[in-house]
């Protein structure tokens, strides 16, 4: 049953991150948080797997395409920078929990702070309408941008799949599966980065086998599903979609909080 449950968060989150580009992992960890199949530190490291896996299936595929929608020039330095925050947010997380005399003071704070970036995610989402846009060209400030999203994402352990949404659509106008094609290509390079940093940094936490295995058939067939679903849908159902999910993860991170300091 437990492996049952973890393959059916991973199948549904990986599907539906390959679908808004949100990766996945900002499904995974809450809801692991949640149903408490692991701890905090596990929780991150299963939804890393997961994620990389969906997002190099995703990434491989797009770059394939004739007409792919990942813009090479900007968003390389974006998710340069990002993969070097995602090690600093991993440090980060790895220096507080030793600090903190509980595990569950950090998942608290990782709850509320994601909470927190999911409501203003949503607000941006809901008036994107009447948002005037930018259009940044600078790669020394794509890069700044990227290690700003990469130590947040890494922190929380989420791969950053929303919030690079925010900034691909406001900062560089992109549409919504625009912008979702970059957001992969972003986590792609940043788990790509972090994962070989808990390996080699000999960080890994204490996970079976099998539950990794698992996550990564998940995140496997989850990026098939979700991107053949993502090509027939247009901006305005993905925007729908997206909405959703922010809802979900802002109710998510209200529980798992409580849930944390009780």
């Amino acid at each position: 049953m437990y492996l049952a449950i973890l393959f059916f968060v991973s199948l549904v989150a990986s599907s539906v991150g390959a679908i808004c580009g949100a990766g996945g992992g900002v499904i995974i960890k809450p809801i692991l948080d949640a149903i408490e199949l692991t701890d905090v530190s596990s929780a991150s490291f299963l939804s890393a797997c997961n994620v990389f896996v969906m997002a190099s299936y995703s990434v491989l595929k797009e770059i394939r395409m004739p007409d792919r929608k990942i813009d090479i020039e900007h968003v390389t330095p974006l998710a340069l920078g990002a993969a070097v925050g995602g090690v600093t947010g991993k440090v980060i997380f790895e220096r507080i929990k030793l600090k903190l005399p509980f595990l569950d003071m950090v998942g608290a704070y990782q709850a509320i702070l994601l909470g927190t970036i999911a409501v203003g995610i949503l607000v941006y989402t809901i008036k994107k309408n009447v948002i005037q846009t930018k259009q940044i060209s600078s790669k020394t400030i794509c890069a700044l941008f990227g290690l700003a999203l990469g130590t947040m994402s890494g922190f929380l352990g989420i791969g950053g799949g929303p919030i690079n949404l925010v900034v691909l659509m406001y900062f560089f106008s992109m549409d919504t599966k625009t912008a979702a094609q970059n957001s992969l290509f972003i986590i792609f390079i940043s788990q790509l980065f972090s994962l070989a940093y808990t390996i080699c940094s000999g960080n890994i936490p204490e996970v079976m086998m099998i539950d990794v295995i698992v996550m990564v058939i998940g995140g496997y067939i989850g990026g098939t599903v979700g991107r053949k679903i993502g090509s027939k849908i247009d901006n305005n159902m993905l925007e729908k979609l997206f909405i959703m999910l922010l809802c979900t993860i802002a109710l998510l991170s209200v529980y798992n909080f409580f849930n944390h300091i009780c």
